[in-house]
């Protein structure tokens, strides 16, 4: 008898996992619906390293796909069972037969969400909680996927804009080592009888030669300790913090970082303001979606100014650390009445900024990496164009 190991949603919408014994899988699946389980994932003996949430991605095509059928006239029910036939993804079909099995049984489908709370996240559970309240669940789901679009391309564009400047930084590291490894040390016998008489540019470059050739190896092995450290300290409260604040001092780096993060941040409160988010909620949620922790501990003292009856803006301006235009547009909102259009404003003008600035911090670090790269290999070139000089003047 096998032992396997099984996540399931019972009756009560709760997640379940556990250890259980059968003779083959199709067993395992009838003992846990005997229990009144509904398997999510089975896996002999332990857990298998497939056992990740949907993406982002699929996530999104759901959202969208689901808010169409909704909009056709599709019963809910309908509409899953639909998505469930419609979906080649095993990890999202699994989460959409949990879906529809829950909302067969009665229950709402911001309440079918909840056990995947970790998967779709607070926001997306009460965008949805708002639609059922205000019967536009199609619509809400409308807006939803616009906000997960414009989540994603905001994200997407930031980590498309690193790739050319981390590809162009290897090579130089490469073309660099290859020149000291491999080119410099070719010379070496020309310049073993040269002794004194080689120019301090030649010697300093073979010296260098000779120590990638001798301790090139250890030093890697020692960097590769050392950026793992590094990685564990970054990760811990205190490196995070360090970094995060010191990210928000750098010149243009910094405000990229800044407006990104308020960003995420007033689109999210808009949003959900928008459709029928109290303002708490709404604040509460968006601040889980700050990923730099100084800026998250300075938007923590909302909620509580919030409840004490205090302005948003007002509490944004006695933190010290939000530039003047979030604590207008904040306060504008507010005087005006429509503090979800003014964060929802606020959002797409950091947004722009944040694509104008990483093109300009570009514009700036590609040439400097260019450049540096070419300084450094010149000077090998020309050190070893001085060597062979020297040896020709020594032989005339």
């Amino acid at each position: 008898m096998a032992t396997f190991t099984y996540k399931a949603i019972g009756r009560d919408g709760k997640a379940q996992e556990g250890v259980i014994e059968a003779d083959a899988l199709d067993l395992v699946t009838r003992q846990l619906r005997a229990r009144g389980l509904t398997p999510l994932k089975i896996s002999e003996g332990s857990a298998s390293d497939d056992d990740s949430p949907p993406s982002r991605q699929e996530i999104l095509s759901m959202t969208s796909e689901l808010s169409v059928l909704l909009r056709a006239g599709l019963p809910l029910d309908r509409a899953l069972k639909v998505l469930i036939d419609m979906d080649g993804q095993p990890r999202m079909r699994v989460v959409l037969s949990a879906l529809l099995k829950s909302v067969k049984g009665g229950k709402a489908l911001s309440v079918a969400l909840q056990p995947f709370e970790s998967f779709f996240g607070s926001f997306y559970l009460s965008m949805v909680r708002a639609g059922e309240a205000s019967g536009q669940l199609s619509a809400v789901l409308d807006r939803l996927v616009e906000h997960l679009e414009r989540s994603k391309a905001t994200r997407d564009s930031v980590v498309s804009a690193m790739i050319y400047p981390s590809i162009l930084l290897v090579v130089a590291i490469l073309s660099i080592v290859m020149m000291l490894g491999f080119v410099v040390p070719q010379f070496e016998t020309l310049f073993n009888d040269m002794g004194d008489a080689l120019p301090a540019m030649t010697k300093m470059v073979i010296g260098l030669a000779e120590f990638i050739k001798n301790w090139g190896l250890a030093t890697l092995i020692l960097i590769i300790v050392l950026a793992g450290v590094l990685y564990r300290w970054s990760v811990s409260e205190e490196g995070k913090t360090t970094i995060d604040r010191r990210l928000l001092a750098l010149p243009i780096a910094g405000t990229i970082a800044f407006e990104y993060e308020m960003a995420k941040f007033a689109r999210t409160v808009g949003t959900l303001l928008a459709n029928g988010v109290s303002l708490l909620k709404a604040i509460q949620i968006a601040n889980d979606t700050v990923g730099n922790v100084v800026l998250k501990e300075g938007l923590g003292v909302l909620p509580a100014a919030v409840k004490a009856g205090k302005r948003m803006s007002v509490a944004l301006d006695e933190a010290e650390m939000f530039t003047p235009m979030v604590i207008q547009m904040t306060r504008v909102g507010e005087e005006s009445g429509r503090l979800d259009g003014m964060m929802l404003e606020l959002a797409s003008v950091f947004e722009s900024h944040v694509e104008s600035g990483i093109k300009r911090l570009l514009t700036l670090l590609e040439p400097v990496l260019i450049l540096t790269m070419g300084f450094i290999i010149a000077v090998i070139i020309i050190s070893i164009l001085m060597g062979i000089l020297s040896v020709n003047d020594l032989a005339i």
